[in-house]
């Protein structure tokens, strides 16, 4: 159970922008209980976001990283979605806007209602984080070996590594997170986390802990997260999710998109071939054509 969990926490963790000052937990929102159910012949959608909240200048919380990871029991398989955090989108009750507003106009429930609007697919959950828990959290779980796919030299982020796997501790992973300063920018970013996202559920699938390890994973999630509206037997079961997952069947895949222009804004509209990728993902959360 320990382990599980944490390969939740760790995916969650994995989509920091990153930030300042004193940070909350990591959050988990129950957004439709209806959604999610244990039995093996349906698909589960967890929406991962980061927040950019608590950065100088920035007022509440904008997703500044999200991500839909459909989980296919049965198969042992999943899809990470990546979508661009400047995606131009109808939030419900708000008219058009960055979908990364979502968050700041309503929350884990407006951002859950804005992605199953997007996608189609239903949310049962929404796992947001920020700056702080993510370093603590990587820290006490020992690091992530991650196979950085380029070499980079970023004083922005502080990602300073070569090419190849880099084990990394709290601050080089969040700072792996956060350069956008390559080539494809925030997209290829989002794509870099949803890596860190695999890294860290590889090297808890690699793991068999005892009860000893169990108590100490079991002890850092109780020190970073907060849950609202989830009874301990639907985290313990979240957890139980995490680990039906092989990373090597799961996929990770960003929303086909083109830069665009909104009035004086800069975004991102939905490309073409999405509506197909959507369908897909929502079937069995297994991609078949894409």
């Amino acid at each position: 159970m320990g382990a599980a969990c944490l390969a939740l926490v760790a995916a969650a963790a994995a989509v920091l922008p990153g930030g300042a000052g004193a940070q909350p937990p990591l959050e988990v929102h129950k957004v439709d209980e209806a959604h999610f159910s244990p039995v093996p012949d349906r698909p589960v959608f967890v929406l991962v976001v980061g927040l950019d909240g608590g950065r100088p200048g920035v007022v509440g919380d904008r997703a500044d990283a999200i991500h839909l990871i459909g989980v296919n029991a049965a198969a042992g398989a999943g899809t990470i979605l990546n979508i661009p955090r400047d995606t131009y989108v109808d939030l419900p009750g708000r008219g058009r806007a960055k979908i990364n507003d979502a968050y700041f106009y309503g929350g884990p429930e407006l951002m859950a209602t804005t992605v199953e609007a997007l996608t189609g697919a239903d949310v049962a959950f929404v796992l947001a984080t920020r700056f702080e828990p993510f370093v603590a959290m990587v820290n006490e779980a020992g690091g992530v070996p991650v196979d950085v796919p380029f070499a980079m030299n970023d004083r922005n982020s502080g990602a300073v590594f070569p090419q190849g796997r880099v084990d990394m501790d709290g601050r080089a992973a969040l700072a792996f997170a956060r350069n956008r300063y390559i080539p494809g920018g925030d997209i290829r970013r989002s794509e870099h986390q949803a890596l860190l996202i695999l890294s860290a559920l590889t090297r808890l699938r690699g793991e068999a802990p005892g009860a000893a390890a169990a108590a100490r994973y079991l002890a850092i999630l109780g020190r970073h997260v907060s849950v609202t509206g989830v009874a301990p037997v639907e985290l313990y079961r979240l957890g139980r999710l995490a680990l039906t997952l092989d990373p090597g069947r799961v996929r990770s895949v960003t929303m086909p998109s083109r830069v665009g222009q909104a009035g004086a804004l800069s975004v991102v509209f939905v490309g073409a071939g999405a509506d197909g990728l959507f369908a897909d993902l929502r079937d069995d959360a297994v991609l078949q054509s894409h």
